[in-house]
């Protein structure tokens, strides 16, 4: 016998309330929510690296940077990034990001397709939106999606290569944001 469920979607309000009660976070596509599942040790030193060395080169600047539980609002979608810089004045909700500067996804099996596709379009829509790193986090690869004059360019950063978020005036060796990955965390 066959089973008829009917779906459900949220409104803003009511996705905001559920995500500051629940202990579960979830990201709000079209109405549909999706949980957010759990990461590797390798994607949060990754993750943790960058927070970490972003963080430095920001202190005193008008720029914030954020960790995976601040969400990023396109129109009324809500996405939760590994790690979001907004160089705007203190936005007066707390939760969420409106006009985030760069945003950075370490990609996993799991959300590589999204974070490549669904996601990146709908950063790239914000015109706040400087570049978008897509971090592997079982090799040393970072690709920076970045605005220029006439759209948008890829650089793709290896071993050997200079990490460049010119948005933010920040550089570091790519295997600087491996390091506890590639000796054992």
């Amino acid at each position: 016998m066959s089973v008829v469920e009917k779906l459900r979607f949220l409104d803003v309000e009511e996705y905001l309330r559920n995500e500051q009660r629940g202990e579960v976070r979830h990201e709000l596509v079209r109405g549909a929510v999706y949980a957010m599942v759990g990461s590797s040790n390798a994607h949060n030193l990754i993750a943790g690296s960058l927070y970490a060395r972003l963080r430095q080169q920001l202190k005193g600047s008008p720029c914030g940077v954020y960790m995976s539980d601040m969400k990023v609002r396109v129109a009324d979608d809500f996405f939760y990034p590994d790690l979001v810089v907004s160089c705007q004045p203190q936005e007066p909700v707390f939760y969420y990001v409106t006009e985030p500067t760069l945003v950075i996804e370490v990609l996993s099996p799991s959300t590589e397709a999204r974070d490549r596709l669904d996601k990146r379009v709908a950063y790239q829509s914000l015109k706040s939106l400087q570049e978008y790193a897509l971090v592997a986090q079982d090799k040393v690869s970072v690709e920076i999606i970045r605005r220029v004059a006439d759209g948008w360019e890829v650089e793709r950063c290896s071993h050997g290569d200079a990490l460049q978020f010119r948005s933010v005036n920040f550089t570091c060796p790519v295997e600087a944001i491996y390091e506890d990955v590639l000796r054992g965390g």
